[in-house]
């Protein structure tokens, strides 16, 4: 497979119309969806947003490598792009962006194409390359410009394989390096090929391992390693650290060895880097950005919860369903018994594989049994979705700490650890501390907690809802968003009583709703971008997705993000005073029919939206064409 297979003539777009982020996200997916490679533009998108979270994948010199590998992606493929005025996308230089490539790799592994996408990363190295894409008028100078650069990279590595067992020069400083990108298929290879590039200008050996999706190539050795004066490790995710031990090792962002690496190898020749203590079992974060205190246990928290969605949507959505043909044909009916039973096969996952995917966060793959036996205990003593949670943490530091306890076995045993040992151990541990404690503590707390929910009264049921649709709005997907969110499922999932559904929904529904109601209502206070981003904003707040609105909270926190909770407070405390519920935990609009008093939903909905707009366009000043921009 060459890349011309991947990068075809009718995906490519010259030239690119978008003038914003979020624009450019935009125009690419839909092209990816118009002409099949996806089947799920939403999914693919989100896969995207998620990835430039982590990391900007604005590289700079005026590129752009937006991708993602997911089950949305039928094909491999890759959009190419060019915007001849450049556009913001938060570049490592701080330049605009003039040629994009979007990735898209279906959700599989040790692939070929996965080889293809690595290599296009090596070709936008070279600078020759890009100065004639800048040039390209059409999508056949495109690809004829990466069919002559494939065929000079080929002859190239050729010409180094026949090199490469010349012996090392003992007089030259050597030094090795990983490099790994969350997705593993473009800042990964970029890094490694900079690495290398810059080091043969130095006159500086080195061997650089590489962690993409294609598996890990050019391993390094306990040799190389030994001879090594230091590493670098140009890492975004775990990969394997306890080798290095006692080595000076140089830890940075994978985007470092893209931009940084002369300053990377300069260090490492000079030894000016710390020595790593490593951990006896070489547990190590995902992130090397984010290793302790809060924000490890967010992401933990935050792979189970999003293991756990999929399971909640579907199985919530179809349970719902089911009820409205119970009520047209009743409880015997095969329709609705059928729909009933597949929507509750996937809520008896919910749990266990919280607990599960929350362990396996801390503890790699060995805290997964534990953590979805801990899980299912939760549900089995009645502790819910609390019992829930403290399962997965309690079996990922259970695991961490059999594997400290067992790291002192002989060698020859160390086959046994991870088939026998520790699941025996950590599946034992977890079990007896959530039998004897976890359970009945957690059991006790859970009942008292929907006992107190279901004698609130009115005016406390408003309040609540208040602060539940507020919290949706306050960073729109962040830490408190997620928290309302986790709180209104533990309940839905414990009960069944979807009335916190129905606050947290409108409350994440608003802030998209309303910008877009405010660039309409008040024109003259946004420029042409954003009057242009209204009605997506529409469509994602009907949909429930409240990250349409983060372009404008960015550019303009106080009066978007302020402006929003007003109007998603007021809105969650109304679902509440009309009895309002909704049995579907995601889907906005389209749930909706599904709920009850679902006219006075509508009803929060639209006087929650009219106000944030209104405060929102009062609280503005006017826009001119060039002072106000949207930062994706």
């Amino acid at each position: 497979m060459k890349i011309k297979d991947v990068m075809l003539k009718e995906l490519m777009i010259l030239p690119l119309t978008a003038d914003s982020k979020a624009g450019v996200i935009e125009e690419m997916t839909q092209r990816l969806f118009d002409k099949g490679v996806i089947n799920d533009l939403e999914l693919f998108r989100d896969g995207i947003h998620n990835r430039e979270a982590q990391s900007s994948t604005g590289l700079g010199d005026g590129i752009a490598m937006p991708h993602a590998k997911n089950a949305a992606v039928t094909r491999p493929a890759v959009v190419f792009a060019k915007s001849e005025a450049g556009v913001d996308y938060d570049s490592l230089d701080g330049q605009p962006a003039h040629l994009f490539f979007m990735i898209a790799a279906p959700d599989s592994a040790n692939d070929v194409h996965l080889q293809v996408l690595s290599g296009l990363s090596r070709l936008l190295l070279d600078p020759a390359l890009l100065g004639k894409l800048k040039q390209a008028q059409t999508a056949e100078d495109v690809e004829a410009l990466f069919a002559a650069a494939e065929a000079a990279k080929d002859a190239e590595e050729a010409a180094e394989n026949e090199t490469a067992a010349t012996p090392v020069d003992s007089e030259r400083p050597f030094v090795v390096a990983v490099t790994a990108c969350p997705t593993g298929i473009a800042h990964t290879y970029m890094a490694e090929d900079a690495l290398k590039k810059k080091a043969a200008e130095m006159g500086v050996d080195i061997k650089v391992e590489t962690n993409g999706s294609d598996g890990t190539k050019n391993r390094l050795t306990a040799d190389d390693i030994e001879r090594a004066s230091a590493v670098i490790a140009a890492v975004g995710k775990k990969v394997e650290m306890n080798r290095f031990k006692g080595k000076r090792v140089l830890e940075r962002p994978v985007a470092d060895g893209i931009k940084k690496a002369e300053e990377l190898i300069t260090k490492a020749v000079n030894q000016e880097a710390p020595i790593y203590q490593g951990d006896k079992e070489a547990v190590q974060e995902e992130n090397y950005e984010k290793t302790s205190g809060l924000s490890s246990l967010y992401k933990d928290l935050m792979n189970g919860i999003s293991h756990m969605l999929p399971f909640v949507v579907g199985g919530g959505i179809i349970l719902a369903i089911s009820f409205l043909f119970e009520n047209w044909f009743g409880d015997e009916s095969a329709v609705f018994l059928s729909l009933n039973q597949t929507g509750a096969a996937a809520f008896q996952f919910l749990i266990p594989i919280l607990a599960g995917y929350i362990a396996y966060s801390i503890a790699d793959r060995p805290g997964l049994l534990p953590g979805m036996a801990g899980g299912f205990m939760a549900v089995q003593s009645n502790a819910g979705f609390l019992g829930g949670l403290i399962a997965g943490f309690l079996a990922g530091y259970v695991m961490n700490a059999v594997k400290r306890g067992l790291s002192g076995l002989p060698k020859s045993l160390a086959g046994l650890k991870t088939i026998l040992l520790f699941p025996v151990f950590g599946l034992l541990f977890t079990g007896l501390i959530m039998y004897f404690f976890v359970g009945p503590v957690f059991a006790t707390i859970n009942n008292a907690m929907l006992d107190f929910l279901a004698g609130l009264g009115t005016g406390n049921t408003v309040l609540l809802g208040a602060v539940l649709g507020g919290m949706m709005a306050i960073d729109m997907g962040g830490p408190f968003n997620k928290a309302a969110y986790a709180f209104s499922i533990g309940i839905f999932t414990d009960t069944g009583d979807g009335r916190w559904m129905a606050a947290v929904m409108v409350g994440g529904m608003i802030p998209p709703i309303a910008i877009a109601l405010a660039t309409f209502l008040f024109k003259n206070k946004f420029n042409a971008v954003e009057r242009q981003s209204g009605l997506s904003n529409l469509i994602m707040g009907l949909s429930f997705i409240t990250e349409g609105a983060i372009p404008f909270a960015a550019a303009d926190p106080l009066r978007v993000i302020g402006s929003s909770i007003v109007g998603s407070a007021i809105a969650g405390g109304l679902t509440q005073f009309w009895n309002t519920s909704i049995p579907a935990p995601h889907g906005g609009i389209f749930v909706v029919s599904l709920g009850e008093n679902r006219l006075m939903f509508l009803v929060a909905l639209l006087i929650g939206s009219v106000i944030s707009a209104a405060l929102l366009g009062l609280l503005r000043k006017p826009a001119t064409e060039s002072d106000v921009k949207l930062k994706a």
